[in-house]
């Protein structure tokens, strides 16, 4: 609300996720001329938002529209539009295919591609600039993966081409935005029809220093369209740049790790109790396993077993061929061989693991990530990625390169997700700027 004083008084205030009404409200008490406008679809919610308004007295003032926001139309009106509020974070798994044809179909209009994966507040920002014409202003809270994620640089360019973005603030996984939600969010500002000044932009460590959201860093539009993803001009990199620094995929080839399809099933436990041992193969299967063991994976006694037959099952004897047809009856009745990942396989029963990698990392989690020198030679499924060497690299080098990694990689080099996760994809731990071979083992 402060901010919103500051761009002058509008005429109208839309809020599009009202529920009970804790934003319309602030509105209504801030500026007192305005005519108020709440969507919310939820009945019992929308009740709550009607006693709210009345009991202030603002029933001849506000309008409650108890419908799908993506289906409003708002009236003509002559002054400026505000739209503000926190639109609901809903995953695309729960968004039905006719909106997902809406949401491609809209962004079109636009002369942009947008992908389906695309949750709820991302509808909610392309229906803003639907509904608002040049001039209308606004202000969303929402989760901040959109920055980073594939899905969101329709937004993204959204925001510099056709609704005027001209801040964001991002506050850090460690700030409690909403509370008992671990999240990472992202007020986004804008101006309809700003296309030529900066867009100012600040992480945020602490509630306090939201404070009517006007500081932060100019950041020319050109630089933001340029960017592959925004957190990285956002929340930069601490760490300063090093003489002779390489990427990390100069030296290394990094490989997320096989998916089996199902775990349940190919992780062995007393179903597999009749299968050879060579086939039940040590692996890391949680992300736990190697943040408890840190910068060395000595042992594999600590770790479960995959289970890996291979296509051909012609080479184990008779006795081992019973079991395993045992085996595989008791996995297609629990639906082993109908999931996408079985179908697409040479043979469905072959996991295929990947050879072991010298060097394990964790890459989804409110932390860095974990950087562990597979000292046992473990497998791993796809809960870490793989650093395999392009050339043999020596084991000093190797435990080098890990305590390097473990102690200067940090968060604000990943992407960040809804519910305060950061991840690493492949390509981006290749992208990590590390010193050269012959700083690391100096």
């Amino acid at each position: 609300m402060k901010w919103l004083g500051t761009q002058g008084a509008p005429a109208r205030i839309v809020d599009p996720g009202a529920g009970s009404g804790r934003f319309i409200l602030a509105a209504g008490e801030a500026f007192p001329e305005a005519q108020l406008v709440a969507v919310e679809m939820d009945p019992l919610a929308a009740l709550m938002l009607r006693a709210n308004l009345s009991a202030r007295g603002w029933t001849d003032r506000a309008t409650v529209l108890v419908k799908d926001y993506r289906q409003v139309k708002l009236p003509r009106c002559a002054g400026v539009t505000a739209f503000i509020g926190n639109p609901p974070y809903v995953r695309h798994h729960d968004i039905t295919e006719d909106w997902k044809a809406w949401y491609a179909s809209r962004f079109s209009q636009f002369g942009i591609k947008a992908s389906a994966l695309a949750g709820l507040h991302l509808h909610f920002f392309l229906q803003t600039r639907l509904l608002a014409k040049q001039g209308d202003v606004g202000a969303f809270v929402t989760s901040a993966e959109w920055m980073d994620v594939n899905y969101g640089s329709a937004l993204r360019r959204l925001l510099l081409e056709e609704m005027g973005g001209v801040a964001l603030h991002v506050l850090e996984p460690t700030v409690e935005v909403f509370p008992g939600t671990a999240t990472t969010a992202a007020i986004t500002c804008f101006r309809v029809g700003e296309s030529v000044e900066p867009v100012r932009v600040r992480s945020v460590d602490e509630l306090a220093e939201l404070n009517g959201l006007t500081k932060g860093i100019d950041i020319p539009r050109e630089r933001l369209q340029a960017a592959p993803r925004w957190s990285i001009i956002v929340r930069p990199s601490e760490q300063p740049a090093i003489a002779g620094e390489i990427e990390l995929g100069e030296l290394f080839r990094v490989h997320r790790g096989q998916v089996t399809g199902a775990n349940g099933i190919w992780i062995a436990g007393e179903h597999a109790k009749g299968l050879p041992d060579r086939v039940k193969l040590p692996a890391v299967t949680k992300a736990k396993d190697l943040i408890q063991a840190g910068a060395h994976l000595h042992s594999a006694e600590v770790l479960r077993r995959v289970i890996d037959l291979p296509a051909e099952l012609d080479a184990f004897t008779k006795a081992e061929r019973q079991r395993i047809s045992a085996f595989l009856s008791w996995a297609k009745t629990q639906g082993a061989d109908q999931s996408y990942i079985a179908q697409h396989r040479k043979a469905w029963w072959s996991v295929g693991l990947k050879a072991p990698a010298p060097i394990l990392c964790t890459y989804m989690a409110r932390r860095p990530p974990q950087f562990t020198l597979n000292a046992c030679d473990a497998r791993h499924i796809n809960i870490a990625h793989g650093l395999y060497p392009r050339e043999p690299l020596a084991e000093n080098a190797l435990a080098s390169l890990v305590t390097w990694l473990n102690k200067n990689i940090n968060r604000g080099d990943g992407r960040t997700y809804a519910g305060g996760l950061t991840k690493f994809e492949p390509k981006e731990i290749e992208r990590l700027r590390i010193p050269s071979l012959e700083a690391l083992t100096a």
